[in-house]
Parts: structure tokens; sequence; C-alpha cells
């Protein structure tokens, strides 16, 4: 069933978490909710868990309400699944205890057939401070799987475990949500693990959700430069439009330096890679501020006009105590209207 989310708004005393929240999450598919730390991504959660009380809007599991302002059953009763980033496991119990804990007695005979499912088959018998935190992870995610949960809530689940181990994590635990045909909501703060386990991504900024839509959406068409930045690992650069150019603090910008029409407002956010801007020799221009060989590139930080700075990674040799002009490459900047 897909869990919808209809208008939610909630605060802390006088500090509003989420404002006027609405979209949902599709039966069968995993939907990631990505912002940085504070953006209100974790009080959702809370919020469909049961956790926290809803104060403004609803929640609703296909077509019946799972929440609102009048009504709010406790997590124990609602049909979510909950794994959290340190896993959560009862330390006094083993590794059967521990899946099987959701179970009622006839089904857990079905706790070995888990524990294969999640790769600990064999692993019954030990607890918790016997596994490594990839194999805790799993284990927790077992736990929620086994009672059969409509929908599964999983908060930063990955954040413990070393970064090797967390790719193939999330590649093996998308292949089994996807099998199990499970409803995901997914926190998280890393723009690549959303890309890599997500059907649907909902970007979160000071409350609200700027952009919703599938990893290809928000990778080439982002609604604004801070969305793009995101995805693209682009910079952002503060631009304000002078005849048929765009004057940045790194200088004056061609308008064929733009891929598409320049926009109309006179402020805008330009968004560009630091394999995309060339370098040339100029005794006015930027002072460079590091020089960092990576093997076939070399990055540069530059400092322009007001302190501003911007990242060149170039093939071209580069001499520390020369002063340099940024030139975008043709066709390589992207440029949003400033609200």
């Amino acid at each position: 069933m897909s869990l919808q989310f209809r208008h939610i708004a909630h605060a802390y005393g006088r500090v509003q978490a989420l404002e006027d929240i609405s979209f949902t999450a599709p039966s069968g598919e995993i939907t990631c909710l990505l912002g940085a730390s504070g953006c209100g991504k974790s009080t959702l959660l809370g919020l469909a868990a049961g956790m926290l009380r809803v104060q403004q809007g609803e929640i609703a599991l296909g077509d019946a309400v799972l929440a609102d302002v009048q009504r709010n059953p406790p997590p124990e009763t609602r049909p979510v699944g909950l794994v959290f980033q340190d896993g959560a496991l009862f330390p006094h119990m083993n590794l059967t205890d521990n899946v099987g804990f959701g179970l009622p007695k006839a089904r857990r005979g079905e706790v070995a057939e888990w524990l294969a499912r999640v790769g600990l088959e064999g692993m019954g018998a030990r607890y918790p401070h016997e596994l490594s935190g990839g194999q805790q992870q799993r284990a927790a995610l077992a736990r929620a799987m086994a009672p059969g949960p409509q929908v599964l809530l999983m908060d930063e689940p990955f954040a413990s475990v070393d970064i090797v181990l967390r790719r193939k994590l999330r590649r093996d635990c998308r292949l089994l949500l996807r099998e199990a045909g499970a409803t995901v909501v997914l926190v998280t703060h890393d723009p690549a693990e959303a890309l890599d386990i997500a059907d649907r991504i909902a970007v979160m900024e000071a409350g609200r959700i700027v952009q919703f839509g599938t990893p290809e959406e928000l990778h080439h068409a982002p609604v604004s430069a801070s969305v793009g930045a995101i995805f693209s690992g682009a910079q952002i650069v503060a631009g304000v439009r002078q005849g048929e150019g765009v004057a940045t603090a790194f200088g004056l910008w061609p308008a064929a330096s733009v891929a598409g029409a320049l926009s109309d407002a006179a402020e805008c956010d330009l968004l560009v890679q630091a394999d995309r801007l060339d370098l040339v020799a100029d005794a006015e221009g930027c002072a460079v501020r590091d020089v960092h060989p990576l093997g076939a590139l070399t990055r540069v930080l530059l400092e322009g006009a007001g302190g501003a700075q911007i990242t060149v990674e170039t093939a071209a040799p580069v001499n520390a105590g020369q002063a340099y002009r940024v030139i975008p490459q043709p066709a390589s900047v992207r440029a949003f209207a400033r609200s």
C-alpha cells in the first residue's frame, strides 16, 4: 500500500520543523527523504511510525487514515516496520530470538529463512556483540521485515557502516526490498545513497520538500541550483545579468557559456562543474589559494572578488604564483533565477 502524507506540519515549541508537507511514497517502491541535518526528515519518519503525534494534516496508508490530529495509534499497533541507524538489536538475545521477536510462535520457523535471505545463514545462535556493523544492520532488517509490515521505515540505516561495506549493503538491501514488494521510506543525508537505492527522492530543505521525483528527474531537471548541486557535485556561483553575459566574482561570463536561454531575472545562481572551467593567465584575475595534484588532473582553488572561492580541475600546468581568469566552457553552465 502507498503511504501518503497530506499537508503535514509540525513544530517543536516555537521551532517549525515541517511546513505543509504532501507527497506519496508509492506502493512497492523505495522513497528516500534526503536533506541536511535539521531539515525535518526524521520528524516525518517519527510521525509515520507513531513516535510523534500529528499536529496538522494526516497520514494515510492506502485508502485508510493511519494517523491525524484526533488519532495516534502507538507504534506497536501500526503495520509498520522500523530500522534505525544503530540497528537497535536486543543485546541479551541471540539473532534467532531478535528476528523472531515480533512473530507469533506459529511462525518462529520462518526465522532461519529470514536470516538466510539477509546473508546470515547459520548465525542464529550469535549475539549482537559478536557481529560486525554490517551484520547487525542485516539482522535489524530481517527483524523488521519478518512480520510482513505493509510499510518499512528506515532512519539512516547504513550510516554506521564503513563506506566499502555500505555500498554492498545498499545494493543487497535494495534487491531484498524490491523482491519483498515492501513500501519503503528511507531517511538519508547522503545523495549517493539516495541515488543508489531509491526509486523516488524527496529533497528537503528547512522543513519543506523542494523537489520530488525519480533520480533521473532530479539529476537532469533540478528545480534549483541547490538541488542540482546535490546530485551533480557542481558548484554554485552567484551571478548578476550584465549585458549579454553574467557578472560573477570571477569575472564576466559570456552568455555562450550558459546552456539554454539566460533568465530575465537580474540575479541568478550558476551551476558549473569544476572540470568544465578553463584558466587563462591574467595579472588582474583570481589568486591561486591551493594546488592539489590528482594524477591526470590538478585541482586548483582560486579566490575572486569579495573572497569568493571556486574550484577548477584542469590538465593544464598551473603556477601557484600566477593569477588567472576563470572562463566556463561553452554551454557548460546552468542558470537558475534567484527567488
